[in-house]
């Protein structure tokens, strides 16, 4: 019974970590090549494994499992405020990410059905229609009653698609042209080799930093998982903080292999010529493909259903925060709902890629919730008596917090820097 119940866990973890995320790492990877993405992945996950640990050992010494209360117990009230706020513009993101999903693979599905073009194939049109006729109702309910199927339905979707990026890669005859290349070839075992060698292992260096303006933040934006750990520690009330770090170990590995797996098929799909949302990318090879087109409603089923969900964190924090002491009001619930997915649809409209959300996102509240606020929160919240200023387990986690400001940073600073010069279009595909 308790197996099973830390089994379950697990899989509520797994889909924590896993969200749109997945979907542009073969773009990170046609960014850095096979083996700096590589290294970067295990760095990152290795990264949040540590994370985690700092975050559940600083919940024991205290007794309290909510990421805002350790924010509240190590630097006071404005500690909350500043976890609740990071927290709140994470969730904005991958709000955001989603209903780009929305946005640019549901006209697809609908023009493989009706096989026509009109005016309500646009998605942004979509987009505003789905929230208000599909979103919203579900996000002014005063509690999620489904909110425990959308967890296993969203992690099953997210294999099936994982399972289909294998398969049609070695089903997908090479359908674009790439800038190295004089013809097009299919894709067989030899000619991958030969596009391996030809520098697909790694990129050119003198723009490797550039290239990793993205490719970082999309991992990071990836493996967030860290809000909602301490949720999941609280239910397994019986369990120790070694057993729940086993829970968030097996939980990373399994999500690690996914993304690598995803990525290299995906790129070795596409090679350069992926765009940010691989998924997207099929529709160039056949807008009618029975197997993508599966995959398309499965993963719009799943994203659509978890808005509601990632919504009502936001809501409830933004409540701590402008009405602390107010008591549930229906105008309040429903008026904040409104407000969200006005100004999440207003992103996801003006916004021209996801690469953009991912970058963003990931340069600023990634870093923040896996390497910033868990250093800084373990060093005031554990005790002097218990670890000293200068022992070895605070000065790491000082640098631990260090290293995410530094990747906040060099990330924020090259993004800028590809927006103010046009790079966008040079580097990757889109």
């Amino acid at each position: 019974m308790e197996l099973q119940k830390m089994n379950g866990h697990s899989k509520d973890e797994g889909n924590a970590i896993m969200g749109s995320g997945i979907l542009g790492l073969a773009f990170a990877m046609s960014n850095t090549g096979i083996i700096l993405f590589v290294i970067l992945l295990v760095f990152i996950a290795i990264l949040s494994a540590y994370s985690i640990h700092l975050m559940l050992k600083s919940a024991g010494v205290v007794g309290i499992r909510a990421y805002e209360q350790l924010g509240n117990r190590a630097f006071g009230p404005p500690g909350k405020m500043l976890a609740a706020c990071v927290i709140t513009i994470h969730n904005i993101g991958a709000m955001s990410s989603y209903l780009f999903i929305i946005k640019s693979e549901l006209p697809l599905v609908i023009q493989a059905f009706l096989r026509t073009q009109e005016w309500y194939l646009n998605g942004n049109y979509l987009i505003i229609i789905v929230s208000a006729f599909i979103i919203l109702p579900l996000a002014i309910m005063k509690q999620l009653g489904y909110l425990g199927y959308t967890s296993g339905f969203s992690l099953s979707c997210m294999v099936f698609f994982l399972i289909s990026v294998i398969y049609k890669k070695f089903n997908t005859p090479c359908p674009l042209a790439h800038h190295n290349m004089t013809e097009l070839v299919v894709s067989t075992a030899v000619v991958d080799i030969q596009q391996v060698i030809n520098h697909r292992l790694f990129t050119d260096p003198w723009c490797v930093c550039f290239q990793t303006a993205y490719t970082i933040p999309i991992l990071a934006f990836a493996f967030v998982c860290h809000p909602e750990v301490l949720p999941i520690y609280t239910e397994l009330r019986d369990a120790s903080k070694k057993r729940m770090q086993r829970v968030a170990n097996i939980s990373i590995m399994a999500m690690f292999f996914m993304y690598l797996v995803t990525a290299i098929f995906g790129y070795l799909t596409f090679y350069d010529s992926v765009e940010s949302e691989l998924l997207h990318t099929y529709s160039r090879i056949g807008p009618h493909d029975v197997l993508i087109l599966c995959v398309r409603l499965a993963v719009l089923m799943a994203v659509t259903l978890t808005v509601p969900v990632v919504l009502f964190p936001i809501r409830r924090a933004l409540m701590q925060i402008l009405f602390p002491d107010k008591p549930f009001h229906w105008a309040r619930h429903i008026t904040i709902a409104l407000c969200l997915i006005f100004v999440v649809n207003l992103l996801v409209i003006f916004v021209p890629s996801i690469r953009d959300i991912f970058g963003l996102i990931g340069a600023t509240s990634a870093p923040s919730l896996i390497f910033i606020l868990p250093g800084i929160f373990y060093i005031r919240i554990i005790p002097e008596d218990q670890e000293p200023f200068l022992s070895r387990p605070k000065i790491q986690a000082a640098c631990f917090a260090a290293l995410g400001f530094a990747f906040m940073v060099m990330s924020l600073s090259f993004i800028i820097i590809d927006w103010a010069s046009g790079r966008s279009g040079s580097v990757g595909g889109h």
